[in-house]
Formats: C-alpha cells, structure tokens, sequence
C-alpha cells in the first residue's frame, strides 16, 4: 500500500487490521467494541474479519477490562484494550498503576505486560465535565506506563503499529477531535523512531511544544504570528510524553532562548508544568523568558460550547500569549 488519503479513525482502524493479520496474539476487548464498533468506531467491522473470539465485547467494567488484558498480557498474548473516555481511567488504576506498570519489575524482567490501553480524551463535543477531560498526567506520573498521543494521521497509523510491537505497557491516547481529520498516510514510509519527537515548524523567535490537538492549535498560531506580526515559531510535536524526546526540544530552545508549552490539561501538576520545569532547569543559561504555560483553565470542562471551547487554548490565545512574552 502507497500513499492514501484517509481520515485519523480510518488509520487508526488500519493499524489495527494490520497487527491481527501479522500477530494471531493480537486481540481486543472493550464496551461495544465489537458489533457497534467502538464509541468512536474504530473498530467497526473487524469483529466480522477477526471473529468475536478476537474481538471480545466486555461487560460495563473498565477494571475488569484492563485487568483481564494484563492477565492477557501476562499470558502471552497481545491485547488492546479500550476505554470509551480516558475520564474513566480513575477505575482502572490499580489494574494499569499498580499492576501493569509494575510487573516487569516485580518479576525481575522475567515477564512483562505487552498491552495496549486505547482511550480517547480532550473536548471539543460538549461532552460534559465527566468526559471531556485530558488526563495524559496521570498516566504520565506512572513510571511503567509508556505513553503515545497522536496528532497527525500519519502518526495515528504508525505510533500504533509501534506501540503494538513495544514489551510493556503503552497508554494511546486519541482526540476526540481528531478522528474525522483528514491527511495522507504512507504506510511504506520509514516512520520516526518510537519515543521520538518532530520538527513541525522551523522558526528562530520561540520555540512551541505542544502535542495532540493542541499542536494543530499551535501551528494555526505559529501562522497568525507570521502573518501579522513578522515572527517566526518552532513548533515541536512530542508524538509521545513517555518516552519524552527532549534531544529534539534543547538544541531550538538554546538556539531560539524563549519557550513556550501548550496542553489542553489543566495548568497545575500538568504536563505543560513538567516541560516546563524541565526546559528552564535544562536551558537555563540560554533562556532569555521564563517558560511560559499555555494549559487547560483549573476548571470541570462545561457542556456548553462557548465555554468549552475557551476553556482550552485556542490559536487566537497561544498567539496573544506569545506576543506578550515578545512585546
């Protein structure tokens, strides 16, 4: 297969028809995973390829989802689990925390768990504050726990392929806002490295790390600040949080001497707080700016659609925030 045009839950899709045609192990488990084909429907039609064997709808529990993938797991298969909304991954934490990230060390390195928890997060739907949220945070607070969030159709297809071939736990995070984005997927290209940021953006001024939709938010920023006020952005996508590719952040921040994050979670104990700490502790000496955060308000995301939409950084707001880093 060359080049398609195809959309982020038709790849996502794809990567896994891929990997259970390769991999008998490979499986899935999930509410509606299988005849209704997903919340989202990503796996919509492959319980007719693949048989319910393979693709297993599961009772309402998502503790006895990922626990019985990482007995699975345990066991030598290659199980995808899937949580309708990352909201609900609070119901999995002893499952995911303490015993999929834990395993491998536990047992020595004698056994691991090579699962793959699928979630989607973020707003965007008027979903209401109990599914709306972005709690890549907590996964990335767990040491064990590998974690991947795709913000490009390219990346869709391949961070899942990868996560798919890794011997330990990865939590996949995929945006609700994402999965009817079009782009072009090369399933034949050499994808970059598992754990490995890109380069989305060139630009001398400031340097914007951001990942999943945010970046897309971030890039449409880079823009307007070039169009109407002459600088020039880096935009970095970090594609995974754990491994954290910050080989690819130092050199433009050292380069550029201003820095800014942006996430769609909430400001404090964030993932934009994490990076940044770590830029000015890393980059001190070339720092002409403290770091700047550009985060989720401290707030339950509102089912209204105005308020939701301004309670997350939108272009116009990482735009304002950098000219006034720059004024």
């Amino acid at each position: 297969m060359a080049k398609i045009e195809t959309t982020y839950r038709d790849a996502l899709r794809l990567a896994l028809t891929e990997a259970m045609q390769a991999d008998d192990n490979v499986i899935i488990m999930g509410e509606e995973v299988g005849r209704y084909g997903g919340a989202y429907g990503v796996t919509k039609g492959l319980i007719d390829e693949f048989g319910e064997d393979r693709v297993i709808d599961t009772p309402i529990s998502e503790a006895a989802i990922v626990g019985a993938a990482v007995g699975a797991g345990m066991a030598g298969l290659r199980p995808v689990a899937e949580l309708m909304y990352v909201d609900f991954i609070g119901m999995t934490m002893d499952q995911l925390a303490n015993q999929a990230a834990k395993i491998r060390y536990m047992f020595g390195g004698q056994i691991g768990v090579p699962m793959v928890l699928r979630t989607q997060g973020g707003t965007g739907r008027s979903a209401g504050a109990q599914h709306s949220q972005s709690l890549e945070a907590y996964v990335m607070h767990t040491p064990g726990l590998r974690l991947a969030m795709p913000s490009t159709v390219d990346d869709a297809y391949h961070l899942l392929r990868q996560a798919l071939k890794q011997p330990d736990p990865v939590v996949f995070i995929e945006h609700k806002g994402l999965y009817t984005m079009k782009g072009t997927l090369d399933t034949d290209a050499e994808p970059a490295g598992w754990g490995k940021a890109r380069v989305m953006r060139e630009g001398a001024d400031i340097v914007i790390v951001s990942y999943s939709r945010q970046l897309h938010h971030a890039l449409a920023a880079a823009e307007i600040l070039a169009r109407e006020n002459g600088i020039q952005a880096a935009v970095i996508d970090l594609r995974t949080l754990n491994p954290l590719d910050f080989d690819t952040i130092r050199p433009l921040v050292e380069q550029a001497g201003r820095a800014m994050v942006v996430s769609e979670g909430a400001m404090t104990s964030g993932v934009a707080a994490e990076l940044a700490a770590r830029i000015t502790e890393e980059c001190f000496d070339f720092l002409e700016d403290p770091v700047v955060r550009v985060a989720g308000e401290d707030i339950p995301i509102s089912v209204s659609p105005l308020l939701e939409k301004h309670s997350v950084p939108t272009p116009e707001f990482i735009s304002d925030a950098v000219r006034m880093m720059l004024k």
